[in-house]
């Protein structure tokens, strides 16, 4: 009986031992629908051609607007999506980790973090954007409200570009539902046009959800 005993503990103390590996955390801006709620959306969208007219010039969307405090959009957002941060009295992050959820990435060097906006501000402009105001386009920048600014890995947000879902989509495809429904809510929201192709991307990740 002792011995049986003695056995189950060894038994229970191997189980609280050993190591559990713990899912890591998803960053979660805000605002994102459910699959269905972005179908609704996505069918509600004007599909139609880019805007040829020219004139886009990265400095027609500010960035990045102060939020809070000495923080601005950037280093909010890396507060916001990031792990243990630490930041100075200007609001730089000086440690800290960041989960890249389009690539599984995981990174301590805030400068190895891009802040991408998931609606890219070049094809923003010739979904409509064109017609905005500064104002608006300067909200459109610094959105903290909807599901448009993400800490992602640095060279993942390069490789993006102004990129639509028909010409480039997150390297992990267990994304591509969250993905599709974020970019689905900023288009909506903002009364952004899309082009047939682009349609077609979204209604393809939706399906995955």
């Amino acid at each position: 009986m002792k011995s049986m005993i003695v056995a189950l503990l060894a038994a229970a103390t191997a189980v609280i031992a050993t190591p559990v590996a713990m899912p890591k955390p998803m960053p979660t801006p805000p605002g994102i629908p459910t699959a269905a709620t972005a179908k609704t959306q996505l069918a509600g969208l004007t599909v139609a051609a880019l805007y040829t007219g020219g004139g886009y010039d990265r400095d027609l969307f500010p960035t990045w607007s102060t939020i809070e405090g000495t923080c601005n959009t950037r280093e909010y957002v890396l507060k916001r999506d990031g792990s243990n941060v630490v930041v100075n009295s200007a609001c730089t992050a000086t440690s800290g980790s960041w989960y890249s959820p389009y690539d599984g990435a995981t990174w301590t060097a805030a400068s190895d973090v891009d802040i991408d906006h998931m609606v890219p501000l070049s094809n923003a402009w010739k979904s409509g954007a064109y017609a905005w105001t500064t104002a608006k386009r300067t909200q459109f920048a610094n959105d903290i409200t909807r599901p448009q600014l993400w800490a992602v890995t640095d060279n993942v947000n390069q490789a993006k570009s102004d990129s639509s879902p028909d010409a480039w989509k997150p390297p992990l495809s267990s994304y591509y539902c969250i993905y599709a429904r974020a970019w689905v809510q900023v288009k909506y929201y903002y009364a952004l046009t899309i082009t047939s192709a682009e349609k077609t991307a979204l209604t393809s990740m939706l399906n995955t959800c």
